[in-house]
């Protein structure tokens, strides 16, 4: 039984019996993705493609929080361009070649919500919850929602979650089909590294063989999904109704879209 841990700034990384854990450490911000963290989980997942000692990643977040999403206080700042940034990290998520399980420990919002759709499959804790905040932000969905949540859930339902910015509970998550199980919060991590060292204990040939027979049929509409995406959220990013919902943040007040 082998296992190492590295330590980074923004993503811990444990393995163990060919299972890689991936916890998101920036609980002071609620792990919040900036283009950081989306530039440290880029590479950890780059790095674990290649790894011969990884079979399996399972993806968590430190604290509270799994993630509270895009961080708002870096929105229209201007900041220097990242190395991967979004697009990037959705260009390697949607290749990456192995199992990908996603751990929701505490609250998720946008793209730590819409990663569920991402992942091969995704666990909640209890007391977890999801949100698409898209439409109150004055922007448009992204990680390639549009096209996985009507697959996922029907229509109906992936309409409602993306455009209403309501909050889902676990229970609602796994009745939409969205979340494979829901665990109690003491047994989330046990439960779902248990099950994560069962895939990785099959050979990886079979692993890699049979995950790209399932995505070969879907790759390329995710992609051309999150780059139309990307560029509705190009288009809206600045824009009145965003303006005013990143400035109501900031105040701790409610947005006046009127």
């Amino acid at each position: 039984m082998s296992s190492t841990t590295q330590e980074s700034r923004l993503v811990k990384v444990e393995t163990q019996d060919y299972v890689q854990l991936l916890i998101l450490d920036r609980s002071e911000a609620l792990n919040a993705f900036n283009n950081a963290l989306f530039d440290a989980l880029t590479e950890a997942l780059l790095a674990a493609a290649d790894d011969n000692q990884v079979r399996v990643v399972v993806l968590t977040g430190n604290g509270r929080a799994f993630s509270a999403g895009a961080d708002l206080t870096e929105m229209n700042q201007g900041l220097d361009p990242p190395i991967h940034g979004f697009p990037g990290f959705m260009d390697v998520i949607i290749d990456f070649p192995k199992p990908f399980i996603v751990a929701v420990n505490g609250l998720g919002v946008g793209i730590g919500a819409t990663i569920c759709g991402l992942a091969d499959m995704a666990y909640m804790a209890e007391s977890a919850r999801l949100r698409c905040p898209f439409s109150s932000l004055g922007v448009a969905p992204e990680g390639a929602s549009t096209y996985l949540f009507p697959l996922i859930m029907g229509r109906h339902k992936a309409t409602w979650f993306l455009m209403s910015s309501e909050w889902m509970s676990a229970p609602e998550c796994l009745e939409a089909g969205l979340v494979m199980e829901v665990l109690p919060d003491d047994q989330l991590m046990p439960q779902v590294m248990e099950k994560a060292r069962k895939l990785a204990a099959m050979p990886l040939v079979s692993l890699l063989r049979t995950k790209e027979l399932m995505m070969a049929p879907h790759r390329e509409q995710m992609k051309a999904a999150s780059d139309a995406e990307i560029q509705a959220l190009a288009d809206l990013m600045g824009g009145p109704a965003n303006l005013e919902a990143v400035a109501a943040f900031k105040e701790k007040r409610e947005p006046d879209f009127s």
